[in-house]
C-alpha cells in the first residue's frame, strides 16, 4: 500500500467543543499478523492544570510501569522486521520515518503524529515477517518519544 499521511490533532474551532487526538495504532489479529488502523482519543476533560491556572483541555492515561525514552534513528536507517518489545506509544518529534505492518500497510510519520506499538504476539509469515518494519525517511535523522509499558494499556 502506499504511504499515507494524516494530521494528528483535530481541533475543533468551537473551544467549547472537545477535541479529539488521533494516532496510528499497530495491533496483532488473531492470526498473528500486524495491521496499523487510526484512533482517537476523545476523552478530554476542560480544566485547569493547577488550581489557579485557566481551564485546558487534558486527557489522561494512567497505567503504572511506564519509561519514557528517546531515541535518534540515523538517516537511511531500517530496523528489520521485528515487534514492538512492549506496548508503547511512539511520538515523532523531528525528522520522519515509517511503519510497515504484516498486511502490506505502510504508513509515514512526522513531527507530531502518534503511533501506538501493540503488535506483540505476531506469528512470522510465509516471507519471515513477524511484526513491522520501520525507519528513517528523507535525508534527516529521526528523532522520537517512546513512552514504553510494563503492560498493555486500555485502549477501547
Amino acid at each position: 500500500m502506499l504511504g499515507t499521511t494524516q494530521k494528528t490533532i483535530f481541533m475543533h474551532n468551537n473551544q467549547s467543543q472537545k477535541p479529539t487526538l488521533a494516532y496510528w495504532y499497530v495491533w496483532t489479529d488473531q492470526n498473528g499478523v500486524s495491521h496499523q488502523s487510526r484512533r482517537q482519543i476523545e476523552d478530554f476533560n476542560q480544566k485547569g492544570i493547577a488550581p489557579d491556572t485557566a481551564p485546558q483541555w487534558m486527557s489522561k492515561l494512567k497505567q503504572s510501569g511506564a519509561t519514557i525514552s528517546y531515541t535518534v534513528l540515523p538517516v537511511g536507517w531500517i530496523g528489520e522486521w521485528h515487534e514492538n518489545p512492549k506496548p508503547q506509544w511512539i511520538v515523532p518529534l523531528s525528522g520522519r520515518w515509517f511503519v510497515e505492518t504484516m498486511d502490506g500497510q505502510r504508513v509515514e510519520m512526522g513531527a507530531g503524529e502518534i503511533s501506538f506499538g501493540g503488535d506483540q504476539g505476531t506469528k512470522e509469515d510465509g516471507q519471515g515477517h513477524k511484526g513491522h518494519l520501520s525507519g528513517t525517511v528523507g535525508d534527516a535523522p529521526a528523532v522520537l518519544m517512546m513512552v514504553q509499558f510494563d503492560e498493555k494499556p486500555s485502549m477501547d
